[in-house]
């Protein structure tokens, strides 16, 4: 598919994964919708890009805050990609990963296990459907073509660790939707792909040590290569997988041959 002239919206784009993928983008002659919560690192990013790409503060557990970034992403130009990598805040009271039984005997609250898979998987449609939705309007390119969709799994995904049920069932989603969202959006041109990454370097963990530590803690687990994943790694294969019209409804890992 050919990107020039095009825009794309990517949420969590002012993150690690996003940001690296905005700049891959804008390298093949997209206009970067940047839509994230992180209002200085995103203005910060679309001013590095200089080609008139934005940053729209955007709540993606809000539908009208996505549909502002779908509409300023089509503002800029056909929406021919989107690339949805963004987290979110915990559940309130939540500390982090918990067992669904922990060892005093307590359960997780549902209202914790149902936000997570909100953040992370009922979010990330709400933006395939908007995204594709102003797809279908775009005059089609070659082999039909009007654009694709690329959302973001994990391995934990497959293979998920104790305290991870609510995400691996959120990014189990991910990987589930897929096939069936690629055929449902195939008689209008429109593709749908995910990436599974494993064990990345992105501000998730450069927020709490730095990244010295990070690759001395986390890197051992991965065989080959043996290092946590730079995040333009991602943005490699996201940009690979807009321009390459053939690969549609799966699920890539990307993961070093990392298993939890």
């Amino acid at each position: 598919m050919d990107l020039t002239n095009a825009s794309a919206l990517v949420t969590g784009g002012a993150g690690g994964f996003g940001s690296a993928t905005a700049r891959r983008l804008a390298q093949r002659g997209m206009k970067v919708v940047i839509a994230d919560v992180a209002d200085a690192r995103g203005e910060a990013l679309a001013k590095e890009l200089g080609n008139g790409s934005v940053y729209v503060r955007t709540d993606i557990m809000d539908e009208e805050s996505i549909a502002r970034a779908v509409q300023a992403a089509v503002d800029l130009g056909p929406l021919r990609a989107a690339v949805v990598v963004h987290g979110g805040p915990p559940a309130p009271g939540a500390t982090g990963a918990a067992r669904t039984v922990n060892r005093e005997g307590k359960r997780i609250p549902l209202a914790h296990f149902a936000h997570t898979v909100g953040v992370y998987l009922n979010s990330a449609f709400a933006v395939t459907s908007q995204a594709a939705e102003a797809m279908a309007k775009n005059a089609p390119l070659a082999s039909n073509q009007r654009g694709v969709v690329i959302n973001t799994a994990s391995i934990a995904g497959y293979e998920g660790q104790p305290g991870q049920a609510a995400y691996s069932a959120a990014k189990g989603g991910i990987i589930g939707m897929t096939l069936t969202i690629a055929r449902d959006l195939a008689p209008i041109g429109i593709r749908a792909m995910a990436i599974a990454p494993g064990t990345f370097l992105t501000l998730a963990y450069s927020a709490r040590m730095t990244d010295e530590e990070a690759q001395a803690k986390w890197g051992p687990m991965v065989p080959n290569p043996h290092r946590m994943g730079d995040p333009d790694e991602y943005a490699q294969l996201a940009a690979q997988i807009c321009e390459n019209d053939f690969l549609n409804g799966t699920t890539i890992r990307l993961d070093g041959a990392q298993r939890f």
